[in-house]
């Protein structure tokens, strides 16, 4: 083609766009093409800016952005290379010990937390105290737990002591954003200054203290500190030295926002999956509204390229106008999310980045090769002969293949949104192997109904649908497979959202335990337990506590040297907590074997520290306790969900008792409603006890969650308003095929009340058949999902495949009602005379 029928091309099609617009036959692939955009950019701005908060925020509860955490006094090259990646560094000291009231005060003491901050505490978060005071304790002061003044019966102003120190108590702590996950992290906060902490004597060569180095910086740099860390540890013999980051020191946040983050790439996953529907019935509908018309300009001499390039440049103007459109709304309608989620956020969220809207244009333009440009084709193909046959201008082969051309591009960039390769493979292949049974299945239907057509008995309203639907095969087909596609997404989002939150909540409930007790020895344990019912304290965890380390595998000795991962290091260095019960604890479901209670020598083993130390079923581990070996054989391997808050060990003994074993026993529960003295109470009647109070943190814990569900809430319904819209276009897509069909049956004699009879009946049977495949598929992809990318126990509802099949129905005869309104209104003569023209 010369320069002159590129000219004329890019002329025509500017024309044919601009006369288009006009005239409203691109209102329908323009709106789809917008919708999608807008649902995924909405989704993509509000998971950017909600993604990088929550992580912003979550980093909180480390106090940085990564922690170095070590037994001795922090490598000097660790703070040397963060200062040289420009990071900022903080260092705590933290360990237990015992405070005490002075002797006028009553003298009571107490095991404490202590922990000894420098200026700059924290890095990330901020630290809260009644009243507000500098950042830091002054010299001479300490911020105390509101429950150590309880227990020690004391107030603020009065004096504590700390070893060889006594300092004067200014403030109580109201949250403390590192808050650690041990027990003596949750026992009662002592906060000093560490310039006072040598005054006091309480570090000696061999006391148990953590030195915690926080950095903070940028996310690049902290990251790439992180990487040289983990290398550093491996390469040399760094004894007692780990780094701590969100993706290593808080089991309990990062399985919440690993689920979270996965999430909302499902939703953004099912609206561009929405999406593609709307565009593909869009194109559809386009493009037999310009068959005549293209048939006519090959009368008129436009050779098959002009069109090509005419069309082309119609359709990219087009997708891009509607792209541009469905950006703009995306971003004002994750605005109006934003606004809503202002009271769970305590802080503004960072700014947009520019890949949601790098991301919706892509995909919208994506669309529009995918689905668009095989109608494309065929109208450049139109015959001239189509002006006196309108049977002639079929779909043709080659369009078909660029139609496939364009689904695997558009789920190769699906993947991409997807970010994770698992989330993306499920549902991708999960939607298109549904869409292949959905077509097939729907084939099948149409081939039974068009065998058992009812016959002259049968009312004539139902004689018409049924042989309406049998008559038009392919399209009836297509239709039921886009309606079942797009319920398929709604079922999904309705399904998994509902049992992902309340896995959320079962994980961490807010009436989870929020107090431990240790150190419960054998013959206080009647007597405690006593205590606890006589204080309305309800259905208690109470498990027995063995201090052992493992130090052989298939009788083959082990040690730290033996492992790689410096995870399965530090597990056989040091000792570990055992316990043992004759039933399988409820909130420890089974992966592997079986639970046998009561076999002597069966052991059951958390899946993950199975994994880390390459155990498996059948394996024979041998213990040393307190210098008696021994031994068992691993019978089953449990799931445990170590942000559950509830009472959970790495090894189980399936026996009822163990006496010729050193224990003492411990007790998870909820505080009692009235709780005023109670923790008191409890120490003086059991003075050696270590009652952890994790209030502080639990509280943390909901907190984000809550956020967490929240924006999930309203992310699933804008997507759902979004699925709705596409039903809306799928019923919609046969506007001018029925506009023709019932000008015919009214023209023979078919009053309005029984064509409207017959719509109804149609609407509902294929809305029927669509939603039942729908939710059956529903429940194997959501399964897939639950149990391979979100890992959490999902029991499918056997009755979704009925309750959506009457949703489906519903769905479809309000959705057709709205898409087919007019279509029995409008005279016979118009719409016959503009099928003719």
């Amino acid at each position: 083609m010369n320069t002159q029928g590129w000219m004329h091309g890019l002329a025509l099609g500017a024309r044919q766009l601009w006369r288009d617009l006009r005239a409203g036959e691109l209102r329908l692939l323009m709106l789809s093409v917008a919708l999608a955009v807008a649902a995924l950019t909405a989704v993509g701005f509000l998971a950017d800016r909600l993604q990088n908060g929550l992580w912003r925020d979550a980093r909180q509860l480390l106090g940085g952005d990564a922690v170095v955490v070590s037994d001795q006094l922090t490598p000097p090259d660790f703070a040397q290379q963060a200062k040289q990646r420009g990071l900022q560094t903080n260092t705590n000291v933290s360990f237990p010990t015992m405070a005490r009231a002075l002797p006028e005060q009553g003298g009571a003491s107490r095991l404490v937390a202590l922990k000894a901050v420098e200026p700059g505490y924290p890095l990330r978060g901020r630290l809260e105290v009644a009243p507000s005071q500098a950042a830091i304790p002054p010299a001479g002061e300490v911020w105390v737990d509101p429950p150590l003044l309880e227990a020690l019966n004391l107030q603020t102003g009065q004096m504590l002591g700390l070893g060889d120190r006594q300092l004067r108590i200014t403030a109580t702590i109201v949250r403390e954003p590192d808050r650690g996950a041990g027990f003596m992290s949750f026992a009662p906060r002592v906060m000093l200054n560490a310039a006072d902490l040598p005054s006091t004597g309480l570090v000696q060569p061999a006391s148990r203290v953590t030195w915690r180095m926080a950095v903070a910086g940028p996310t690049p740099e902290a990251d790439r500190f992180v990487q040289w860390a983990k290398t550093e540890i491996d390469a040399r013999p760094v004894r007692g030295v780990q780094i701590e980051s969100l993706d290593t020191g808080r089991p309990e946040m990062r399985q919440t926002l690993d689920r979270a983050s996965q999430f909302l790439n499902l939703v953004a996953l099912l609206a561009a999956l929405l999406c593609a529907v709307a565009v593909a019935l869009a194109s559809r509908s386009f493009a037999e509204l310009q068959l005549d018309a293209c048939a006519l300009l090959r009368v008129l001499g436009q050779s098959q390229r002009t069109l090509t390039l005419s069309y082309g440049l119609e359709f990219l103007g087009a997708g891009l106008i509607a792209s541009a459109l469905g950006v703009l709304i995306g971003y004002g309608v994750h605005l109006g999310f934003v606004q809503l989620l202002a009271g769970l956020v305590e802080t503004q969220l960072p700014a947009a980045t520019a890949w949601p809207a790098l991301m919706g244009m892509g995909m919208g333009l994506t669309l529009l090769v995918a689905f668009g440009l095989p109608p494309v084709l065929q109208l450049a193909k139109v015959p001239p002969l189509r002006v006196i046959r309108r049977d002639l201008g079929g779909l043709q082969t080659h369009s078909v293949l660029v139609l496939a051309m364009g689904l695997v591009g558009f789920a190769l960039t699906l993947l991409m949104v997807s970010r994770s390769l698992t989330l993306g493979l499920i549902t991708v292949g999960g939607f298109a192997v549904a869409l292949m049974v959905f077509a097939g299945l729907a084939a099948m239907a149409l081939w039974l109904l068009r065998r058992t057509v009812p016959g002259e008995q049968a009312p004539r309203w139902l004689r018409l649908a049924t042989r309406q639907v049998a008559a038009r095969p392919v399209f009836a087909v297509v239709q039921v497979s886009a309606l079942s596609v797009g319920l398929l997404a709604l079922a999904l989002l309705v399904l998994l959202r509902t049992d992902l939150v309340a896995s959320w909540r079962q994980a961490t409930p807010a009436n989870a335990p929020d107090r431990f007790v240790i150190n419960v020895q054998p013959e206080q344990a009647s007597d405690f337990l006593a205590s606890l019912q006589r204080a309305g304290v309800q259905s208690p965890d109470w498990f027995p506590m063995i201090r052992g380390r493992l130090v052989a595998i298939n009788g083959r000795e082990v040690g730290p040297n033996d492992f790689v991962a410096e995870r399965a290091k530090r597990l056989i260095d040091r000792e570990i907590n055992l316990s043992h019960s004759a039933d399988l604890p409820a909130h420890n479901p089974l992966t592997a074997g079986r639970w046998v209670g009561g076999e002597a020598d069966g052991l059951s083993v958390e899946q993950g520290i199975a994994d880390t130390l390459g155990l498996k079923l059948g394996d024979t581990l041998r213990f040393d306790i307190a210098g008696q070996a021994r031994e068992a054989r691993i019978t089953s391997l449990r799931k445990v969900d170590w942000a559950s808050m509830r009472a959970n060990f790495f090894m189980l003994f399936p026996v009822a008792q163990m006496p010729d074993l050193p224990m003492t026993y411990m007790a998870a529960f909820r505080s009692p409603e009235r709780s005023a003295g109670f923790d008191n109470a409890l120490v003086k009647q059991f003075p050696n006890i270590t009652s952890v109070d994790m209030r502080s943190t639990l509280a943390q814990v909901q907190r984000v969650m809550d956020q967490v569900i929240r924006a999930v809430e309203y992310l699933f319904g804008f997507t759902l308003a979004a699925g709705v819209m596409v039903l809306l276009a799928a019923v919609g897509a046969s506007r001018q095929a029925r506009e023709r069909e019932y000008a015919i049956m009214r023209a023979l004699g078919a009053s309005r009340h029984l064509l409207a009879q017959v719509q109804r009946t149609e609407l509902l049977g294929l809305g029927w058949l669509a939603g039942f495949m729908a939710s059956t598929m529903a429940l194997v992809v959501g399964w897939a999902l639950a149990r391979f990318a979100f890992e959490f126990a999902w029991a499918p509802p056997l009755w979704a495949p009925l309750a959506g099949g009457a949703l489906g129905a519903l769905l479809a005869w309000v959705a057709g009602s709205l898409s087919l309104s007019g279509v029995l209104r409008q005279p016979v003569m118009q719409t016959l005379r503009q099928s003719t023209e």
